[in-house]
């Protein structure tokens, strides 16, 4: 039954690290999934402290990816139909490749902007860049802190450390 656990936990982790750089599948959530049932179901091999700082780091990388869509949108002027644009452009080109994906989401907030909000060519074309930067920014974010909750929680599983002491 151990194996069974470790398997499942181990999957969640890897789905999660695959989440953060696809969007609309919730990366560090997934991992964080994994950490809760690792703790419930095998409730020795870690503390709730280590559960604790690993909720924070995850609220963090939610934090993290709202600001980074929304510096990416407001600072390049973007508007609600270049989010939604991005947003579309982004669903169609993760299918494809990451560069894709990329392109889409470049491409699907330009196209907004400029047929939806009746935006001009070169304000299109900036909120196009602030959407990709808004993108590869919390993608960037998320990445970082799935890799420090994977790293917590496996230096405590394997130091068998239970409690992390507080700052």
């Amino acid at each position: 039954m151990d194996y069974l656990i470790w398997s499942c936990t181990v999957l969640l982790m890897l789905v999660g690290l695959i989440g953060c750089i696809v969007p609309m599948l919730p990366g560090t959530t997934f991992i964080l999934l994994g950490v809760l049932l690792q703790k419930l179901l095998l409730p020795l091999t870690l503390g709730w402290s280590v559960v604790g700082w690993i909720t924070a780091i995850w609220a963090l990388s939610v934090i993290a990816d709202f600001l980074g869509i929304l510096i990416g949108a407001r600072l390049f002027g973007g508007s609600k139909w270049g989010m939604s644009g991005a947003t579309g452009g982004a669903l169609i080109g993760m299918f494809f490749s990451l560069p894709a994906l990329l392109l889409g989401t470049f491409l699907g907030a330009v196209a907004a902007e400029k047929f939806g909000a009746k935006k001009s060519h070169q304000d299109s074309l900036r909120s196009g860049v602030g959407a990709t930067a808004g993108f590869l920014l919390s993608t960037f974010a998320r990445l970082a802190c799935a890799f420090v909750m994977i790293l917590l929680f496996w230096v405590a599983v394997l130091t068998r450390v239970t409690e992390i002491p507080t700052l």
